[in-house]
């Protein structure tokens, strides 16, 4: 079985079937949010239309896994382009909605394809720290962010929602062998939207709504990790 174009939308006009995708979503992601009794929080501040950016906190493999099963629609995630080589993982993760990216590079195929889905009204999902957070880190302690996240967003004129996960931390550390099942909390936060921005010039925009935007989702995990 063949993948679909990894921009092609999943819903409305020029959308691909993505089979594996719909049919993972209605049954194993359920079962995988019921083993962690997932919450999700916050879902009043979800833009009602639109396409728009979940930005989230990075701490375990299990966070992308959670947010791709519990986005209110379909969530396209940007993975590191090492992924997409590995044979059995990328196989699986080119079917699902995600599509790569070269890490600490300006991969303009990869801003556009996440722009271009932003305007159709699609989700996508990001990590601005790019990596997990590393083991002397504390979980409330974000590392640095990359202006990636803002830049798609000025461009597409989307919305970044920021997101705490708090319990991932200890569901699947670095370096387990085996997954624990804590209850994990997936927190929204009102989004940051790139018109609050627009005094400013184009490098000092981007360097003020990354660091607004990491400061909301590490509010958003102060939050989470209290319930």
């Amino acid at each position: 079985m063949s993948a679909p174009a990894l921009a092609t939308p999943a819903r409305g006009q020029g959308a691909a079937p993505w089979r594996l995708a719909f049919f993972l979503r209605a049954t194993l992601a359920k079962l995988i949010m019921a083993l962690y009794r997932t919450r999700f929080l916050g879902e009043e501040n979800l833009p009602a239309e639109g396409g728009y950016i979940i930005a989230g906190n990075h701490v375990s493999y299990l966070d992308p896994v959670l947010l791709w099963c519990g986005a209110p629609q379909p969530l396209h995630l940007i993975a590191k382009r090492e992924l997409f080589d590995a044979p059995i993982i990328g196989w699986g993760i080119a079917r699902l909605w995600a599509f790569p990216i070269k890490r600490d590079t300006a991969d303009r195929e990869a801003i556009g394809r996440a722009a271009a889905l932003l305007k159709h009204g699609e989700l996508v999902g990001i990590f601005p720290e790019g990596t997990r957070q590393r083991p002397e880190q504390s979980p409330d302690e974000l590392g640095e962010a990359h202006a990636g996240v803002a830049f798609i967003a000025t461009r597409a004129d989307a919305p970044v929602v920021p997101v705490g996960i708090a319990g991932t931390d200890r569901a699947l550390p670095r370096g387990a062998w085996f997954p624990r099942f804590p209850r994990v909390t997936v927190r929204y936060g009102k989004p940051v939207r790139p018109e609050e921005f627009v005094d400013l010039g184009r490098k000092e925009r981007l360097e003020a709504m990354t660091a607004e935007i990491m400061r909301r989702v590490a509010e958003q995990r102060r939050l989470a990790e209290k319930g």
